[in-house]
């Protein structure tokens, strides 16, 4: 059994080392309003997961259609079945004073001001206003015609803006100047499936043969006989073909039907480059509003991310996440969040969400500040490999890990799934001396509080790369390198 437990449901999990936060759990995939964005969101983690925390991460996905989300039992091996995790209804939100008649609100009454005596005190007043007006009118004439005629003199104080919009320049390093370079290789995607559900997202091109990057929960529901579009911010609209998905790392190649020969594939950066305060720039279709761009910084690099799209036969994904206070909201799935320079450090997956649900009433929220990125080296790599094979490869140490929390690390289990060995035999933990009941306290230098977190690591490396884990038996503290293996497909 593989480190990546696939099949599992999430339990909580905790935060990016060395600060322990709650878990996203596995998403739920809610439906937007009709005509609207659908999304997959991560719901509160169940009442009876131990630790479990009071808001959870939700996918900011723009997937498919409503599919339930499902959960982990805590301590539960690596592919125990997922079960039901509805989110909670979402509060609706009134407008002031409720919306009713009552004084001051919005649809007050209108009550009609009482007459004023008519007496000599009140025509008195009367005069005087009119005489007032009628001076107030004289001196605002004469000062308009004073401003008039000293519009052209030397000694008028005001500057003119040139009168052209196209003399406005703007630096190459602007979020203007940015953006009006990236949304040409943007695309807004509606996926829909046999049965006609379906949501939107986002993707960007990534080469000029038409294939598109974006995450795997946009394109789930059209994946097996569905239907996809892609419309880029000029109108054009290309129907398109799923290349390959890895649903592990969410990550989805698809390609254009007759695609123009004039596409601009974004430039892609180095995300292992990319510091905590570096700006950001997002694009997206956030709640179905095309080429919608929002700007924030890295917050937090390195966050263990575990996720769903919430329909039955979905397994985890995992990802060791960089973390964005630029604004994604349902529908920014799939789409590039930018360097300031405007090269693409990562794709846009998942926020965390309040538990109080979306504005108007519906089970989407939006943003509150904490967006998570699947790292574009990751996401590269995976690419090429779809495009490729149509398949993803993922690194694993071959021993099953618990997903629950508060076991100090990533613990391997007594039992993989379906009662067999925990530690694949002949496997590369197996050959490094690692054993059931091991708890993994450091992969290389990063400090591993938890199984996804393990595993999100993992995710970050190749097949053949050799890592130093460290871990814990009996009290005591030992290392051992390890040459990482492989798994072929999301099976």
């Amino acid at each position: 059994m593989s480190t990546e437990n696939e099949g599992t449901a999430v339990p909580p999990a905790p935060s990016a080392p060395p600060v322990p936060v709650e878990t996203p759990a596995a998403s739920a995939q809610s439906a937007a309003p009709e005509g609207g964005a659908a999304t997959a969101q991560l719901p509160a983690v169940p009442p009876s997961a131990p630790g479990a925390p009071e808001q959870t991460p939700a996918y900011a996905s723009m997937g498919a259609g409503t599919p339930e989300a499902h959960g982990h039992a805590p301590g539960a091996p690596v592919s125990a079945a997922e079960a039901g995790w509805p989110p909670p209804p979402p509060a609706v939100p009134s407008y002031a004073d409720g919306g009713g008649s009552g004084a001051g609100g919005w649809g007050s009454s209108y009550e009609q001001p009482a007459p004023k005596p008519k007496n000599g005190r009140g025509g008195l007043v009367a005069a005087i206003l009119v005489a007032a007006l009628v001076a107030g009118g004289v001196g605002g004439g004469i000062g308009y015609s004073l401003a008039k005629n000293n519009d052209n003199s030397t000694d008028s104080t005001t500057v003119s803006a040139p009168s052209g919009s196209g003399d406005v320049k703007r630096a190459s390093g602007t979020v203007a100047n940015v953006a009006a370079r990236a949304l040409p290789s943007t695309v807004t995607i509606e996926a829909e499936s046999s049965s006609g559900s379906g949501g939107t997202g986002t993707g960007f091109v990534f080469d000029t043969q038409g294939h598109i990057l974006t995450n795997n929960h946009v394109v789930a529901e059209a994946v097996d006989g569905g239907k996809l579009t892609a419309t880029f911010p000029n109108g054009k609209k290309y129907d398109a073909e799923v290349v390959g998905h890895a649903q592990g790392y969410d990550v989805a190649v698809i390609k254009l039907k007759n695609a123009p020969s004039d596409l601009k594939p974004l430039t892609l950066g180095d995300s292992d480059a990319v510091a905590v305060g570096d700006s950001t720039i997002a694009i997206g279709a956030p709640f179905g509003l095309s080429n919608t761009v929002t700007t924030g910084i890295i917050s937090a690099k390195n966050r263990p991310v575990a996720s769903s799209d919430g329909s039955a036969s979905s397994k985890a994904s995992y990802m060791s996440a960089l973390q964005t206070d630029a604004s994604i909201n349902p529908g920014n799935s799939g789409g590039p969040l930018l360097d300031a320079q405007g090269a693409v450090i990562g794709i846009n997956s998942a926020i965390q969400s309040s538990s109080s649900g979306g504005l108007g009433g519906t089970s989407q929220s939006g943003s509150i500040g904490l967006g998570f990125a699947i790292p574009i080296n990751q996401a590269k790599h995976v690419a090429q490999q779809l495009i490729k094979t149509g398949k993803p490869v993922y690194p694993v140490i071959g021993a099953s890990v618990s997903l629950e929390d508060g076991t100090g690390g990533a613990k391997i289990t007594e039992q993989g799934a379906s009662g067999s060995a925990a530690v694949t035999s002949g496997g590369p933990a197996d050959k490094a001396g690692l054993k059931p009941g091991d708890v993994i306290t450091k992969l290389d230098d990063q400090v591993i509080d938890s199984g996804p977190t393990l595993i999100g690591e993992i995710w970050t490396h190749q097949p053949g790369d050799v890592v130093k884990l460290t871990y814990t038996r009996d009290g005591k503290t030992h290392t051992a390198e390890v040459t990482l293996g492989q798994r072929d497909g999301d099976s």
